[in-house]
């Protein structure tokens, strides 16, 4: 059975589609391994950004709307994970070296903010969290899978996913202008969101906040939007 693949999303600014991958979804005739072969929910061997982790929490970007590449609807939105068998899905696609290692760098049952991009309203809709580490994404080596690299060798991986599963939606949807609004008002007074890596490294689908970032954002189900 194919099995749906999440995908990249986009720049902060005008969210348009980014450098690195994200999920697609695979034909019928594809070659992708079983969910129970390649998402159970299991700690994993896998190497690290250099056995130290740079986050606690994430934020990760996939594309909630159809769009073809190479023939393959690359959408997958929070619905289509919520839909999964035991809501868990594979994270797979990325093609960027910074993004891959802040995959390699996560743990079990740290959290990540599910970040609808390259749509028509971006923003934040869900809460997930890791239940497998990282471990080689097996679509680099398929022929049919947009993401395919006939450069990374079975023997030498070079890229690598993690599996995630759903936790909750969010309060209310949080917007990327919405969060846009705050980090200007933050640069000038200081506040959680001065440094937020969607505005300063907005072209990452995998990016690290901190935990001052993630509360404040969590703060804000709770508030009118601006």
């Amino acid at each position: 059975m194919a099995r749906p693949r999440k995908r990249q999303a986009g720049a902060a600014s005008s969210d348009k589609k980014e450098l690195s991958g994200k999920r697609s979804k695979t034909s019928n005739s594809g070659k992708a391994l079983t969910k129970e072969e390649n998402c159970s929910p299991q700690k994993t061997s896998a190497p690290k950004n250099g056995g130290k982790n740079v986050s606690k929490y994430w934020l990760m970007k996939s594309e909630p709307e159809s769009r073809l590449e190479k023939g393959v609807d690359v959408k997958f939105g929070i619905d289509d994970l919520k839909a999964e068998p035991k809501q868990t899905a594979c994270w797979d696609g990325v093609r960027n070296y910074q993004a891959r290692n802040f995959l390699r760098a996560m743990k079990l049952e740290e959290e990540a903010f599910f970040y609808h991009s390259n749509c028509k309203e971006p923003g934040i809709v869900g809460l997930m969290k890791i239940v497998k580490e990282a471990y080689p994404d097996h679509t680099q080596f398929d022929k049919n899978n947009p993401h395919y690299d006939p450069s990374s060798k079975e023997d030498n991986p070079k890229w690598s996913m993690v599996d995630v599963q759903f936790v909750r939606m969010m309060k209310r949807f949080i917007s990327l202008a919405e969060l846009k609004t705050y980090h200007q008002t933050h640069k000038t007074t200081g506040g959680p969101l001065k440094n937020m890596a969607l505005f300063t490294r907005q072209r990452l689908s995998i990016q690290p906040l901190t935990q001052e970032e993630f509360d404040f954002i969590l703060s804000l189900e709770k508030k009118e939007p601006s």
